[in-house]
C-alpha cells in the first residue's frame, strides 16, 4: 500500500510538474509601429505578455545604436520583442491589438515622427505567426479608410536598445510617443 501511493504521488508530481512545463512555456513576437517606447508600455499592459523589449531590427546594420537608426541608412526599425504566453493571448490578439494601437495606413510615419525606423512591421519567427498575421490583416484593414502598410516580413536579428530606452514610459511618464489606444 506504501509503495502504491508513493507510485501514485510520483505520478501527480510528473504530471503537475509536466503540466506547469506547458504552462510556462512562452513564445516571441516582434512588432514595429514607430516609437518604440509607446509600443513597449502597451504591448506590456496586456495580459498574458510577459514583457516586451525595445530594440532594433529588419536592418543590415549589426549591434545598431539608436543615433545610427536616427542618422545613418542601418535599414532597422524601432521594434519590440514581446514575450507572451500563448495559453493567455494568442499571436493573432497579438497583432489585432498591434494593427489598433498605431495607424498602420502612414508609410514611414507615427505622429510628428518621421522616417523608415518609425514604419510599421510585424515581424514573423516562423510560418504560422505569418499564416496568422495575414489572417487577421483583412479584419484589420476594414477599421482603416487608407490601405494598410505594414510590413508583414521574415524576422532578422533582433538587437536590444539601450537601456535608457527600456520601459521609457515607466520611469518618465507618457509623453514622447503618439498612439491611439481608442479601444
Amino acid at each position: 500500500m506504501t509503495l502504491r501511493l508513493f507510485v501514485l504521488c510520483a505520478l501527480g508530481l510528473a504530471v503537475a510538474a509536466g503540466a506547469a512545463e506547458k504552462e510556462s512555456e512562452m513564445e516571441k513576437a516582434i512588432f514595429a509601429a514607430g516609437c518604440f517606447w509607446g509600443v513597449e508600455a502597451l504591448f506590456e499592459d496586456l495580459d498574458g505578455v510577459e514583457s516586451a523589449t525595445s530594440g532594433y531590427t529588419g536592418g543590415h546594420t549589426e549591434n545598431p545604436t539608436y543615433k545610427e537608426i536616427c542618422y545613418k541608412d542601418t535599414g532597422h526599425a524601432e521594434a519590440v520583442e514581446v514575450i507572451y504566453d500563448p495559453g493567455k493571448v494568442s499571436y493573432e490578439e497579438l497583432c489585432i491589438h498591434f494593427w489598433r494601437l498605431h495607424d498602420p495606413t502612414t508609410m514611414n510615419r507615427q505622429g510628428p515622427d518621421r522616417g523608415s525606423q518609425y514604419r510599421s512591421a510585424i515581424f514573423y519567427l516562423n510560418d504560422a505567426q505569418k499564416a496568422a498575421a495575414e489572417k487577421v490583416l483583412p479584419e484589420a484593414q476594414k477599421r482603416w479608410k487608407k490601405p494598410i502598410v505594414t510590413e508583414i516580413t521574415k524576422a532578422s536579428a533582433f538587437y536590444r536598445a539601450e537601456e535608457y530606452h527600456q520601459d521609457y514610459f515607466k520611469k518618465h511618464g507618457p509623453h514622447g510617443c503618439h498612439y491611439l489606444r481608442d479601444w
